[in-house]
């Protein structure tokens, strides 16, 4: 361990721990004001912090990385990471410490997949700012009292604050998987169009086979490949069709009864709404192009 790097129990302090309690829990401004508003780096062996920022600002330094808070937001600092602050005059939130014990617990309870004090990360509160204000403050105003089960209720205020980190771990991870899992999702589509487009299937058949919903599959074809579900299946009928065109000769009835169109009259109707020109026209277009002159 760095022995430049000072380990405090809570900043400032060389102490042992302030109480019996596994937490402590006060207002930014308590501590930082007395400090000129500056947390110089240090570091604590066996506590995990989590800083809300409500109002103002905080300039946020860990294992020399440095970013600023300018939102509401919930920053986890999790045992011995080096870490300072700097915070603007007008800043308002809290600092909860929870000590190892008490952090295991709450692990445990999550579950041993959700990882969420053990790694340094920054949670914006979006539109549950006003939420995790009086959530803070709750614990905070429990944490000085001297009410009957206030451990019972610390505990519970607590529970309900890391279920709302825990929350937001999954969705970032869940953001972080989409591309991935999308392009997986958009690859497997389109070899179910390859297999089955003279079949003219069914958008929610193949969606269905993918294995997700129509909705879901629309977004990541538009997202991944600038088109609808329906428009690659139709694209893809219209390349087919095109090859049959130039390259056989194939009536356009038979070009048609290939592909599973049933009519061709609907056929040449839909050859001209995607490619602009009849089949016929198509055909002869490409034949004269690549005649002897």
């Amino acid at each position: 361990m760095n022995p430049s790097i000072p380990v405090f129990k809570l900043y400032g302090e060389q102490q042992d721990w302030l109480s019996p309690d596994l937490l402590h829990c006060e207002t930014i401004s308590l501590r930082s004001r007395v400090h000129d508003w500056e947390i110089r780096p240090h570091r604590h062996a066996d506590l995990c912090q989590l800083l809300y920022v409500h109002k103002g600002r905080a300039q946020v330094e860990v294992e020399g990385q440095c970013h600023v808070l300018e939102q509401s937001a919930i920053q986890v600092i999790p045992p011995l990471s080096v870490h300072g602050f700097q915070f603007s005059p007008n800043v308002e939130g809290f600092v909860l410490t929870l000590a190892a014990p008490l952090v295991a617990q709450l692990q445990a309870r999550l579950g041993g997949s959700i990882s969420l004090l053990q790694r340094v990360a920054s949670y914006p509160a979006g539109k549950d700012r006003d939420y995790l204000n009086n959530l803070f403050s709750e614990l905070q105003r429990e944490y000085v009292s001297a009410q009957p089960a206030r451990d019972m209720l610390l505990q519970s205020l607590i529970s309900v604050l890391l279920v709302w980190v825990a929350r937001q771990v999954i969705q970032q991870r869940e953001a972080q998987q989409l591309p991935q899992r999308g392009r997986e999702y958009l690859s497997l589509f389109n070899q179910r169009v390859e297999q089955r487009f003279c079949e003219q299937p069914g958008v929610e058949q193949l969606a269905h086979e993918v294995g997700i919903s129509v909705a879901h599959l629309n977004s990541i074809c538009r997202e991944l490949a600038g088109q609808s579900a329906l428009q690659i299946i139709h694209q893809r009928l219209i390349l087919e069709a095109k090859r049959h065109l130039i390259y056989t000769p194939m009536t356009i009835s038979e070009v048609a009864d290939s592909l599973g169109f049933a009519d061709p009259a609907y056929f040449a109707r839909f050859f001209r709404r995607l490619s602009g020109t009849s089949p016929s026209a198509f055909r002869k277009g490409r034949t004269d192009s690549v005649s002897p002159t």
